[in-house]
């Protein structure tokens, strides 16, 4: 029996709802598509089917090997379940930075996990250089496969079904489709398609008002978790977004407690930052027009965090 005719069968084809209560009267219609219905709860097990299939099919993970990345949790975690669902081992670089749930569920899923201490600040560009530093070190060592998600091409090629999925459900493209930034595979995947069929479709790049990079600014300190690396990412280019939007730590968990409340949305900060973005756009659009966005993992990797709970 072939492993991966299982539980990978379930990733993608994800719902697409329209928020009802937090979009002002006279804004556009704002689209969610829940990347929590994913089997790990987040929209990153897209890229690591893609990541891992890529690499298995080229020999670059043969079996018996060990796929090596470094992440805030989110793609550790997806990249454990895949390597479950396919037979490989994981060693994934991560932080006490990100949610304690993301951690142990990465452990969950049989793989080694290595933390590097955060001092307590969050995300920082420092940290996630350390990471990478850690991970591209492990990766050296015989059998490994780097996975290397800031430049490997899958992952942008994993994000396209998104975009896909998206026209299937409206019928034509939006006016603009909002993502919040860390690796920027999923912007550059979604836009190329999106773009390919309906030119004048808006992209628009969110990122943390804290570490606004992308818009000319100074690497800072925040708690979004999964975005704003605090360095441009390798795969960003000028013209991948049409409009960049910065948002607070605290816009983005405020939206996401009000999505929670409101809309019966349980999602992670990046989607209260996703929202808080795509509502700016909505409001220039007016009642005539579409904006689609994400809700990139579900709430329930961040109960132990200051989002729901407690640090």
């Amino acid at each position: 029996m072939n492993r991966e005719h299982g539980i990978l069968q379930a990733v993608g084809n994800t719902p697409l709802v329209e928020l009802r209560h937090v979009v002002p009267r006279g804004s556009a219609r704002v689209l969610v598509k829940l990347e929590s219905d994913n089997p790990t709860g987040s929209m990153k097990d897209r890229m690591a089917l893609a990541v891992v299939q890529g690499a298995r099919s080229r020999g670059e993970l043969v079996p018996g090997g060990t796929l090596v990345e470094y992440t805030g949790g989110s793609t550790g975690t997806s990249l454990a379940f895949v390597c479950a669902a396919t037979g490989q081992a994981a060693t994934l670089v991560t932080s006490d930075a990100f949610s304690l749930e993301k951690r142990n569920h990465m452990r969950a899923l049989g793989a080694r996990v290595i933390e590097i201490p955060s001092g307590g600040r969050g995300t920082t560009k420092e940290l996630i250089e350390k990471m990478i530093a850690r991970a591209d070190e492990l990766s050296r060592e015989e059998g490994c496969f780097y996975a290397d998600q800031f430049r490997n091409p899958d992952a942008a090629d994993g994000y396209a079904s998104l975009a896909t999925e998206i026209l299937d459900a409206c019928g034509d493209a939006p006016d603009a489709f909002v993502q919040s930034v860390g690796t920027a595979q999923c912007l550059t995947g979604v836009a190329r398609v999106l773009r390919a069929g309906t030119p004048g479709v808006r992209i628009v790049a969110v990122e943390p008002a804290e570490s606004a990079v992308l818009s000319g600014g100074k690497p800072g300190a925040h708690k979004i978790e999964g975005v704003g690396p605090g360095f441009v990412p390798p795969v960003w280019k000028h013209d991948l977004a049409d409009e960049i939007i910065t948002v607070s730590t605290d816009e983005a968990m405020g939206m996401t407690r009000r999505l929670a409340r409101e809309e019966a949305i349980f999602g992670g900060t990046s989607s209260g930052a996703n929202v808080v973005a795509a509502l700016r756009v909505a409001e220039r659009l007016g009642s005539e027009g579409t904006v689609a966005t994400l809700v990139c993992d579900t709430g329930l990797k961040y109960l132990s965090t200051k989002l729901y709970g407690q640090e």
